[in-house]
């Protein structure tokens, strides 16, 4: 049984403009111990998607329908004063601005101290310290006493979102939503991000569902992958299929356009075009007005997710026995 199972999920916002379809019939799940990467461009529904998940839209949000079931317990029809139990001790967040996120009035170990108090309000004072420190040293922050008085504004980028990481881990959570956690990070620090979730997986059994924009970030922290567009989910597979035997247009342009694949001297690779609105979304493939591979039905019917293999699913016609065969400008052998 899956730690977390996702089906038909579908949310919406309501606007000035009409309704807006934010996520669309969104399904998939996540084993125990495994992580997850869900990635796409800014606005195509990650966000809101794992915000769903955990409860946390805002009011001008809503859950039209679907359900989600963590550890055998559906939050979908649960009361939110049960669902706030929940929270941290079965499924934690770490968010996507550490600075926002911290209170800059309080120390960092003050922070993480209440986290831990709000699970454990019969711990003693020299008990709740001790713990704020392992989880210091747990996310690799370095003199974890000499790091406990400082506030927000004395630490780093990387440092601070290795302290939202430690508050989010206060109560031992089961599994972890981290949404876009290497944002307006520098490469360097970036990776030490990534590594951080791994090793957390690898020392607590933590699951976590990564958020992200960047395809590199499924190389380098996931064991699967999900690739959404305009709400949808795409495509779906292990990291060696994602990277390596990518199916759907949409999979093999973000991944010509990471910069490890630029030529020297030559422009990076983009996608032309733009997203289609989702106040009224398209009634065939959201992606075909970008897709230079598109064929007349994608204009007209949406794809169903095939069959790849008993791991990788793509909704693309060109999977469809009766579509023309293509040469993939991305995949096969290529491990560039």
């Amino acid at each position: 049984m899956p730690l977390l199972e996702v089906i038909d999920l579908s949310v919406s916002f309501d606007t000035p403009g009409g309704e807006l379809q934010a996520v669309r019939d969104v399904s998939f799940s996540l084993d125990a111990g495994e992580i997850l990467a869900i990635v796409g461009e800014s606005g195509c529904g990650k966000s809101v998607l794992c915000k769903a998940v955990t409860r946390l839209l805002p009011d001008t949000a809503r859950i039209k329908s679907g359900s989600v079931v963590i550890d055998g317990l559906s939050l979908s029809s649960m009361p939110e004063r049960k669902v706030q139990k929940l929270r941290g001790q079965l499924f934690s967040m770490v968010f996507q601005d550490p600075m926002s996120a911290l209170n800059p009035s309080l120390s960092i170990g003050a922070q993480i101290a209440e986290a831990v108090r709000v699970h454990a309000p019969c711990m003693k004072r020299s008990e709740v310290r001790e713990r704020v420190l392992e989880l210091l040293s747990l996310v690799g922050i370095d003199r974890a006493a000499d790091m406990y008085k400082l506030y927000p504004h004395n630490l780093s980028g990387g440092q601070r979102q290795r302290v939202v990481t430690a508050v989010a881990l206060a109560s031992g959570p089961r599994l972890l939503f981290a949404d876009e956690p290497t944002t307006a990070l520098d490469a360097g620090l970036q990776t030490q991000i990534l590594d951080l979730l791994r090793d957390i997986r690898q020392r607590l059994g933590t699951s976590t569902v990564l958020i992200s924009h960047d395809l590199g970030a499924v190389a380098r922290a996931a064991d699967r992958g999900a690739v959404m567009y305009a709400g949808k989910i795409v495509e779906t597979g292990t990291t060696e299929e994602i990277f390596y035997d990518p199916r759907h247009p949409y999979t093999w342009s973000l991944l010509l356009s990471l910069p490890s694949r630029a030529e020297r001297g030559r422009k990076l690779h983009s996608i032309s075009g733009t997203p289609p609105t989702l106040i009224d979304p398209p009634s065939g493939d959201a992606f075909a007005p970008r897709n230079p591979w598109a064929l007349e039905i994608d204009y007209e019917q949406s794809p169903p997710m095939f069959r790849v293999t008993d791991t990788h699913f793509a909704a693309t016609w060109l999977l469809d026995p009766r579509a023309p065969k293509i040469t993939p400008p991305i995949g096969g052998n290529d491990r560039g």
